[in-house]
C-alpha cells in the first residue's frame, strides 16, 4: 500500500518538483498540497494521510504550530520537517511539537526519500546536518534562538511593542482588531518565556529590532 503524502510549503515551485519527484517513486502517493499552516491542518484532519511533509517557517501559522495540531488531531499521521533553517532551535522544536524528523532543504532529493520510508515506517530520521546540530555543533544565541521561533506577524507585533505602541495604535497599523493584538502579544510572551511587556521591549532592543536604548 503506497504511503499517502500531503505536501505542506509556501513555495510553489518546491511543491511542484516534489510532487513531480514522489510521484514517480513506487510506494508513495501525494495526495494533497498546502501552502500554509492554517490549509494544512484543514486537510490533514480531512485527508487523514499517512505522512505530512512540513515546511517549518510559513507566514501566518507557523509549521510548528501546525505540527502541533496535526500531532494532536490526527496521532496515525507521522511529520517529517523540510525546511531551509539550519538552526538548532528549529530542529528542537518541530520535535517537540510532534514532528519525527528534520530533513534541510540542502539534502539532496535521495535524504528525502530516505526520510519518508524512515518516518513512515515508525521510525525518526534527521538529516546529519541536523543530527549535529542536536549535537552542539552550531551554536547559536539563546535569545536570537528564541525570537526565530516567532511568526512574520508576531515580528511586527514585538517590534511595534518596543516602539512604544499600544494595542490599538498597533491594530490600526497592522489591520487588526485590539483583541487579535492582544493575542499575538500573549503568544509572543509565551514562546519568549517573558512575563512582562517590559521584558518584551528588553528583548526587542537588544535584537535590534528597535533604535531605542535601555
Amino acid at each position: 500500500m503506497a504511503t499517502r503524502i500531503l505536501l505542506v510549503d509556501d513555495h510553489l515551485v518546491l511543491r511542484d518538483s516534489l510532487r513531480t519527484s514522489l510521484g514517480q517513486e513506487m510506494g508513495m502517493e501525494v495526495v494533497g498540497e498546502a501552502g500554509d499552516g492554517e490549509t494544512a491542518v484543514r486537510l490533514a484532519r480531512q485527508l487523514q494521510p499517512d505522512l505530512v511533509l512540513m515546511d517549518v517557517a510559513m507566514t501566518g501559522m507557523t509549521g510548528i504550530d501546525a505540527t502541533r495540531c496535526i500531532a494532536a488531531d490526527c496521532p496515525s499521521t507521522r511529520i517529517l520537517a523540510l525546511s531551509m533553517h539550519p538552526r538548532a532551535i528549529f530542529v528542537t522544536e518541530m520535535l517537540k511539537a510532534g514532528a519525527s524528523g528534520y530533513i534541510l532543504k540542502e539534502n539532496a532529493l535521495s535524504s528525502v526519500l530516505q526520510g519518508i520510508k524512515k518516518v513512515a515506517a515508525g521510525e525518526h530520521f534527521l538529516c546529519p546536518k541536523s543530527a549535529g546540530l542536536l549535537a552542539g555543533e552550531y551554536t547559536q544565541d539563546k535569545e536570537s534562538n528564541r525570537l526565530a521561533m516567532l511568526s512574520h506577524k508576531e515580528h511586527d507585533v514585538l517590534k511595534l511593542l518596543a516602539e512604544g505602541k499600544s494595542s490599538k495604535m498597533i491594530g490600526m497599523l497592522m489591520h487588526l482588531s485590539t483583541k487579535t493584538v492582544d493575542y499575538h502579544r500573549r503568544h509572543i510572551m509565551e514562546k519568549l518565556n517573558v512575563t512582562s511587556v517590559a521584558e518584551l521591549v528588553k528583548i526587542a532592543i537588544r535584537e535590534g529590532l528597535t533604535p531605542l536604548e535601555v
